[in-house]
């Protein structure tokens, strides 16, 4: 395999590593606002305390990893999104600061604030990043030597189709808010337990029918977003995944299976990372002016000696993050009562 075909097939891992883990955790923070009373608040942020922060060690080193693999792609993206990436960068520092502030002072107001800033950093990091891989799939206008040329308006609603990245980006949101549902349906009890069925039930029926969409108009506005299936038969069987992983949710509920459900819905979401990137390739940063100055994985890529030996460190490390993940869900498996102050 060529490395840079290896190196685009480790930053998606990556991304949907990041997608799964810290998808959950967006998806409580937009559900959180439909908890009752505080107690049920804490408790949905105690199912997520112990392992929140270390699901950003993802991203992190996706961003890395993009960096040092592909310098030129990095360089268009972080400089062409630059305003997107610092309102990611907002959400985030938002998102940290309302869980580790919202207990300092026992006030309803106090609480109440911090409650509705996780709710909104939640809400905004899930529609930016979802509206970011929209933008992607339409492409950005770029200039002959791959840097972007447009505003941040060619990003938000390109030309081509200015829906579509904020379709891609709600439909984003209701994915991870489906997500957080069937986290807390494993880590909940009583009351909350039972109330987190309906909000899987809302949550699924809101991103059925904006996924049903969005496949229609990428089908008919976007078509060369579907040309790899044409080239690669054998892709369609990411498709199969992502459709049976979708139908494999309300039949997991509908026999109480809740470990199988998210299961499901991890497998869904690492099928539609995986479909980007069927839609992408071998393009990292297509341009939406002119094909041509569009940045490949070859054209963007570092050296071969470079890539060889971050792939002998992505060897040896990989395997220590992924053992380090499990062992901490394993620890924090169990489930978060109730409680009163």
């Amino acid at each position: 395999m060529e490395l840079e075909v290896l190196w685009f097939l480790l930053l998606g891992v990556l991304l949907a590593g990041y997608a799964v883990l810290d998808g959950f955790d967006f998806g409580v923070g937009i559900l959180h606002p439909w908890a009752r009373g505080d107690a049920e608040r804490r408790a949905i942020l105690t199912s997520i305390g112990p392992i929140w922060d270390g699901n950003e060690v993802w991203l992190v080193t996706f961003g890395g990893a993009m960096f040092a693999a592909f310098p030129e792609a990095y360089a268009t993206v972080f400089s062409g999104f630059y305003i997107p990436f610092m309102m990611v960068l907002f959400a985030l520092i938002l998102r940290a600061v309302s869980l580790e502030f919202r207990s300092k002072i026992q006030s309803p107001r106090w609480r109440g604030f911090w409650d509705f800033g996780f709710f909104l950093a939640s809400f905004l990091a899930a529609l930016l990043f979802g509206t970011a891989i929209g933008t992607l799939i339409i492409g950005v206008p770029l200039d002959q030597r791959g840097i972007f040329i447009g505003t941040f308006w060619d990003i938000v609603t390109p030309e081509r189709v200015p829906f579509y990245p904020l379709l891609t980006g709600f439909m984003t949101v209701a994915l991870f808010a489906l997500h957080g549902a069937l986290y807390l349906g494993l880590k909940t009890t009583g009351t909350l337990h039972d109330r987190t069925r309906q909000w899987v039930w809302h949550t699924f029926g809101i991103f059925l029918v904006l996924y049903l969409f969005t496949t229609i108009v990428t089908l008919v506005a976007v078509p060369d977003a579907t040309a790899n299936f044409e080239r690669y038969p054998a892709t369609w069987a990411v498709v199969a995944l992502s459709v049976l992983a979708l139908a494999n949710v309300p039949r997991s509920l509908f026999i109480n299976r809740d470990g199988q459900a998210f299961s499901s819905s991890c497998v869904l979401i690492v099928a539609l990372v995986g479909l980007v990137g069927i839609a992408l390739f071998p393009n990292l940063v297509p341009a939406v002016n002119e094909p041509k100055f569009s940045l490949d994985i070859y054209d963007a890529a570092s050296s071969d000696t470079t890539l060889t030996i971050m792939a002998i460190i992505a060897g040896l490390g990989m395997p220590f993050v992924i053992a380090y993940t499990a062992v901490v869900y394993w620890t924090f498996r169990h489930r978060v009562p109730l409680s009163t102050e």
